[in-house]
């Protein structure tokens, strides 16, 4: 008699090593455990996305906190990352399902759910927020540090350069629609972060429009001035995560454990901002300085997962800017926000979603003032020094700022940069970039602008003039 062969089916062989003696010998079932895929797009250089890719990735975060039990006991992962310079090349990665979770800015997310809602099977849905600015600060346009340019309508007529589909190519687009200009109002042309950097650097474009961040990353680095931030527009921009829809459905304990990884990053980015930027930097080659003035005390844009109306509502202006373009068909935008796995998260955690919906609290600039000796109550007015020996001193005020750093001049006490406070638009600025308002004549009082026509429309109402930042070290009281 001929025995047939034992057929052990997937199921029992994935929960099953075994010994079965057949004849005296004993036989041992192996079974490799089922492995699920995880590919997720992310923007490193992108610097209010890193909180959704390069820190998750470096710390090991998302690792942490992938399940382990249940169901997902006998299951391994294989995590893959996958690097771009922006958005569009993550949207069609998910659209080829070669990408299931991807993080990017707000035109390119609009695209992307819209692009995902036009093909049966591959849509996508936004499922968390990584940062924002809710008046629509950093995206940017800078021109070479010689231009002759101090103001966008400068730029009328002359070659400028953006990454089509970026964010920044959507703060162009509404500036162009809020202020009446037409499509031809400049020489438009595609360039990446790479190529544009390059050609503002060899002058062979006037200006360059870019996201996060370049509009503070290019002045940082000496050869660029900015002449015009998004924050300028008034609508808020934001970077989000999106999930393939299938993916998240199929897998959406998996889902929620991004949302878990992002939230232990943005602690850990708060938790000590000085030494994330110096991490970050490591990993992105972006310059800790410039990682700082984003994700820092009182920084550019806020870290926060909770997807809040008016950013919805940016969306809908957006989608409405690119139809009336022809650029875009349109988005159902109830179907694609989706925000049930980060209320999930938070109310695993104990926290209140709705409460935090209505936030737009910041953590801000603090401390005790070591140059006028008092503590800091306005923080939007305060000041930042990031001394060569590795501290970072808060000072109360623009004054007290630099008459800081007067005397570390004086002293011969290094320092890579200080911060202010840009007293029109209300963001963070470098100060070797600021212009400088003065009021009064015996005891003037200083007063930092990013823009040059700000500062002037500041003196023109309270007399003074506008001064350089060598000048407003010589000229500032100190605060005392």
């Amino acid at each position: 008699m001929i025995a047939r062969p034992f057929i052990a089916s997937t199921k029992v062989l994935a929960h099953i090593a075994t010994a079965v003696a057949l004849g005296g010998v004993a036989v041992s079932i192996h079974v490799r455990a089922e492995e699920i895929p995880i590919s997720i797009g992310t923007q490193n250089t992108t610097i209010n996305t890193v909180t959704a890719g390069v820190v998750l990735k470096e710390l090991k975060l998302l690792e942490k906190h992938l399940p382990q039990t249940g169901k997902f006991k006998d299951r391994t992962y294989k995590i893959e990352w996958q690097n771009f310079t922006s958005g569009p090349p993550i949207t069609n990665g998910m659209i080829a399902n070669r990408i299931h979770i991807g993080a990017m800015g707000d035109y390119p997310l609009l695209v992307n759910g819209a692009t995902g809602q036009q093909q049966k099977g591959q849509e996508t849905q936004l499922i968390a927020v990584v940062a924002y600015n809710m008046l629509g600060a950093g995206n940017g346009v800078v021109v070479h540090r010689d231009s002759p340019y101090f103001d966008l309508a400068d730029l009328k007529g002359k070659s400028v350069s953006v990454p089509f589909g970026s964010a920044a190519h959507g703060m162009l687009l509404q500036t162009m629609q809020d202020r009446g200009w037409p499509q031809n109002f400049w020489a438009l042309s595609n360039q990446s972060p790479e190529v544009g950097t390059t050609s503002l650097q060899e002058k062979r474009i006037d200006g360059h429009a870019n996201f996060v961040p370049f509009a503070e990353l290019l002045p940082f680095r000496g050869y660029a001035r900015k002449i015009f931030d998004g924050v300028q527009t008034r609508v808020p921009t934001f970077h989000g995560v999106v999930v393939r829809k299938d993916f998240g459905e199929k897998h959406p304990e998996i889902v929620e454990s991004f949302i878990r990884a992002m939230m232990e990053a943005n602690e850990w980015v708060r938790r000590n901002p000085m030494l994330a930027a110096e991490r970050i930097a490591e990993w992105t080659r972006i310059e800790k300085e410039v990682v700082y003035i984003f994700l820092g005390p009182g920084g550019i844009h806020s870290l926060d997962p909770t997807i809040k109306p008016r950013l919805v509502d940016a969306i809908r202006t957006g989608r409405g800017i690119l139809q009336r373009l022809n650029r875009l068909k349109d988005l159902d935008t109830e179907a694609w926000v989706n925000d049930t796995y980060v209320r999930r998260v938070f109310r695993e955690q104990r926290l209140d979603y709705d409460a935090q919906l209505k936030s737009l609290a910041n953590y801000e600039v603090a401390g005790h003032d070591s140059y006028c000796g008092v503590p800091i109550k306005q923080p939007r007015r305060a000041g930042e020094v990031w001394m060569a020996s590795g501290e970072i001193l808060p000072f109360s005020s623009p004054d007290c700022t630099l008459g800081a750093m007067r005397r570390f001049n004086t002293e011969g006490r290094k320092y890579s940069v200080a911060y202010l406070y840009d007293q029109a638009l209300g963001i963070k600025v470098f100060a070797e970039q600021a212009f400088y308002a003065t009021e009064g004549a015996s005891k003037p009082r200083i007063v930092p602008f990013l823009l040059k026509k700000d500062a002037e429309a500041h003196v023109l109402k309270s007399g003074g003039k506008v001064v350089t930042l060598a000048d407003a070290l010589k000229q500032t009281t100190g605060g005392k």
